[in-house]
């Protein structure tokens, strides 16, 4: 199975985004206004003080973000958008095996989405949270 994509209890999610997939991240849970990911992680994600690297954390921030606002029902057209402006707050910080990130829509306009997420280390420790403004592409 391509690793991007999770089979879920109904269907599969597909990242479509080489960049995500490219260092392991998968979509595990996807609904209107709502997205879990996770990501297993590696050493090469590991900063110099050898704690999850905060571009890893951010990566999860916007992708969680983001596909947070962009599920399409099966047979619809794909969504896509770009982040306007992405704030991360760090709240912690450590080393495990799996980061998950949950992003969630606070509001939806005709163009513009704006949305938050938050970042799990090992299912126990929240090291980030942020909120985003995205836009929609036509």
């Amino acid at each position: 199975m391509d690793a991007a994509i999770v089979e879920g209890k109904d269907q599969a999610y597909g990242l479509d985004n080489p960049a995500l997939e490219s260092i392991g991240v998968r979509i595990t849970h996807w609904r209107d206004d709502h997205v879990e990911l996770e990501l297993p992680l590696a050493r090469s994600m590991l900063n110099r003080s050898r704690v999850v690297h905060g571009g890893t954390i951010c990566t999860l921030l916007d992708a969680a973000t983001g596909y947070a606002g962009l599920y399409a029902a099966p047979g619809e057209n794909p969504r896509h958008a770009v982040t306007l402006s992405l704030t991360s707050n760090f709240l912690s910080n450590g080393t495990g095996k799996l980061l998950t990130a949950k992003g969630m829509v606070d509001r939806r306009g005709r163009s513009i989405f704006f949305s938050r997420a938050e970042v799990w280390l090992d299912g126990e420790l929240l090291v980030a949270t942020g909120v985003a403004t995205m836009k929609y592409l036509k």
